[in-house]
């Protein structure tokens, strides 16, 4: 069986996820269950990234221990990914011990390779990034990403010599036209090498929340050179190497493209420097925007996951962020789009076809339709359904598309729905109905099932609850060919349509 390991970002817990962070977790969790779909054997990886200042500083505010704020924080976040349906098979803390051993193993390790000296760091950075920054860096001498103005730090830290890794890098880039995706992120990063690397601070001095530095207890290891090692943490770096050896490299890590620097430079570096295979892709997705600014916590602009959620369901928010544009791209998200798109798409279009059939089987059939054989004019629509999952395959595969098109795909299975539409239209079961042509109307409606069936695993990684109530209404099983007849319970309609506010 073959392997596909997929992760995404680790998130700060300093507050709770917002539609931006979303948007990478229901991205990676389309892929996963996609392959999935495929047979594949899928370890699907996430958490919560948690050595940070601005979470000892959320701690403090609360008359909490980092850790106990962290513990309380994750259950939080769990239940956010839990609501949109998030399939991941492993939730990892930073602060779990298991890590604490996997990141100070690999500290030994580039050490002993000569990588790691000590020296005097003295420069700008921005605790919401938790990242250093250049004054070339900044936008009118403010952090591009929090328009917050960095502090200046000057202490003895210990280095990682990434400038080392300029040449093998771009060597690897070149060999491996995969490995940084979409193109416009690998041609960044190529820039960023090219413009030339300098060493990086690895440690701080008097910071007590984190992983203490193995050969300096007064140090620990900075938040993001811990962060980047989770990757490898519980698929048994430390522990487990039968595991480690069958697991890594990744398939996929899906990140945003404001840490691409440190998932296609400094990471990499760091895994060439410890003698690690590289992850095989890294992409770099586009963000969300509202009314054309990032979603920010620091910004103030956040509208929550749960926000759209409680009140419209998991699937219609799955939906409409995957619909808007390539993963590769921004996008937008407005309440009034999201409103059109909802109400076109999933409950004129989808939820129509789902309603309007299974009440003319409840009306012509009592609800129980004898599955008969189809002329190959019928089958000619319920077999499209191998084609659009060639396209969808396709669409999705990084390594095929150079991008990561669920727009495209959405847009080829609802392309699949409207061909379902006219059908049906041009077939019009209400009038076999009236000329007592029950053995047409009874092909006609086996047609239409059969489609909603095969429709089910095309739809199932993007809208996953909505497929369940689908099978669940027509009495689907795994095989078409183990059903005798289709039977129909009675169910609420899928996609409730949202009318506008009277003015």
């Amino acid at each position: 069986m073959e392997k596909f390991f997929i992760t995404t970002a680790i998130d700060y817990v300093n507050s709770i996820p917002h539609l931006g962070t979303a948007y990478e977790k229901i991205g990676a969790d389309i892929i996963a269950r996609f392959h999935r779909l495929k047979g594949e054997q899928v370890y699907f990886q996430m958490g919560n990234d948690e050595h940070s200042i601005n979470v000892k500083n959320a701690a403090e505010k609360e008359g909490l221990s980092p850790q106990e704020y962290c513990d309380q924080m994750r259950p939080k976040f769990e239940d956010v990914w839990k609501k949109l349906n998030i399939s991941y098979d492993q939730f990892i803390q930073t602060s779990n011990p298991k890590h604490h051993q996997a990141v100070q193993k690999f500290f030994d390790l580039i050490n002993k390779n000569g990588d790691i000296y000590e020296g005097d760091y003295e420069g700008l950075y921005c605790e919401s990034c938790e990242a250093f920054y250049t004054e070339k860096d900044l936008t009118d001498g403010l952090c591009p990403n929090h328009k917050t103005k960095p502090s200046t730090i000057k202490e003895k830290n210990y280095f990682f010599k990434l400038s080392k890794y300029e040449k093998p890098l771009l060597e690897y880039i070149s060999k491996n036209p995969n490995f940084i995706l979409p193109e416009m992120r690998k041609n960044e990063i190529i820039n960023v090498i090219k413009g030339g690397l300098k060493d990086v601070s690895v440690s701080r001095s008097g910071f007590d929340w984190g992983i203490k530095l193995p050969t300096n207890q007064k140090h620990v290891v900075y938040v993001w050179f811990d962060a980047l090692i989770n990757y490898i943490t519980w698929i048994g770096f430390a522990d487990d190497a039968e595991k480690f050896s069958k697991m890594w490299p990744a398939s996929l890590h899906v990140v945003g493209k404001d840490i691409t620097r440190f998932h296609c430079v400094i990471w990499p570096a760091m895994l060439l420097s410890a003698g690690l295979q590289l992850p095989e892709t890294v992409f770099g997705h586009g963000f969300v925007y509202l009314k054309g600014e990032k979603m920010s916590k620091s910004l103030g602009n956040v509208v929550t996951p749960l926000d759209v959620v409680n009140q419209y369901g998991a699937d219609a928010l799955r939906y409409y962020l995957m619909r808007t544009a390539s993963f590769g791209d921004d996008s937008n998200f407005t309440w009034d789009d999201f409103i059109n798109r909802y109400n076109s798409d999933l409950a004129n279009g989808l939820g129509n076809l789902v309603s309007r059939t299974s009440g003319m089987i409840t009306r012509y059939f009592a609800g129980k339709l004898p599955i008969i054989t189809l002329s190959e004019k019928d089958l000619s629509l319920t077999k499209r359904h191998s084609e659009v999952f060639l396209q969808v395959e396709k669409l999705l595969n990084p390594k095929k598309s150079g991008d990561i098109l669920f727009h495209r795909s959405l847009e080829s299975i609802w392309v699949w729905i409207s061909e379902i539409d006219r059908y049906i239209d041009n077939e019009a079961p209400w009038t076999l109905a009236k000329q007592n042509n029950q053995k047409r109307l009874n092909e006609v409606l086996i047609t239409i099932s059969q489609c909603l069936f095969y429709l089910c695993p095309l739809l199932q990684a993007f809208i996953p609850e909505t497929v369940e109530k689908i099978r669940s209404l027509y009495g689907f099983e795994n095989d078409w060919n183990d059903m005798k007849e289709i039977n129909v319970t009675k169910g609420a309609a899928l996609f409730p349509r949202i009318e506008a506010p009277k003015t």
